[in-house]
């Protein structure tokens, strides 16, 4: 009974930050350079706040085409690496992170946290 109760613990623990994205959305970097022309949003799976800035983006820019990477996966540490030397964000690095060009956003507060993302958001419209 307690290895039953210990592994279903641990399928919970691991599907529970799991979205509904396809492998195609989740798709990781592996030494990829930083582009201009791209937005980044670097997140990982227990981070509330990473999950409401993916409620908010889905809902009012379902169609936003954007790399979503996982910190926790292959590359995706190095990649947010990059991002935080090019904005020069030394150690004070969290989760979300968005990188926009010449722009980023970290974190996310229900206040804030959307305007400046709408704002950051318009060159990459379609």
């Amino acid at each position: 009974m307690r290895k039953f109760l210990a592994l279903l613990l641990l399928a919970a623990f691991f599907t529970a930050g799991c979205d509904n994205r396809s492998a195609a959305d989740a798709a990781e970097p592996t030494s990829e350079e930083l582009a201009d022309n791209k937005i980044y949003f670097f997140y990982y799976n227990e981070c509330r706040f990473c999950h409401q800035a993916m409620d908010y983006i889905n809902a009012k820019y379902p169609s936003l085409e954007m790399a979503i990477i996982n910190i926790h996966n292959p590359g995706g540490y190095e990649l947010l690496v990059k991002c935080a030397e090019k904005f020069e964000l030394g150690r004070s690095v969290g989760t979300p992170l968005f990188c926009m060009g010449d722009k980023y956003l970290m974190g996310w507060s229900e206040k804030e946290s959307p305007r400046l993302f709408d704002e950051y958001v318009q060159p990459y419209l379609k």
